[in-house]
């Protein structure tokens, strides 16, 4: 059971600093090219949104395999 919670922080952490980086990335990007700011902000909502995917299923399977 405490590997599961273990399991499931890793992956909860290992998710908010990919978005973080994610995010990071995207505003020096703006920073130096405003007119891409909408397809710059597209690809950022999508890759967040995947990360969020499999932190999510990672956090279910180490829940699961307790």
């Amino acid at each position: 059971m405490i590997l599961a919670g273990i399991g499931a922080g890793i992956a909860a952490l290992a998710a908010g600093i990919g978005i973080g980086k994610i995010g990071g990335s995207a505003m020096d990007a703006i920073a130096r090219q405003p007119e891409a700011a909408s397809k710059i902000q597209t690809a950022m909502i999508i890759s967040a949104a995947l990360i969020e995917g499999v932190a999510l299923f990672a956090v279910v399977v180490a829940l699961i395999a307790k």
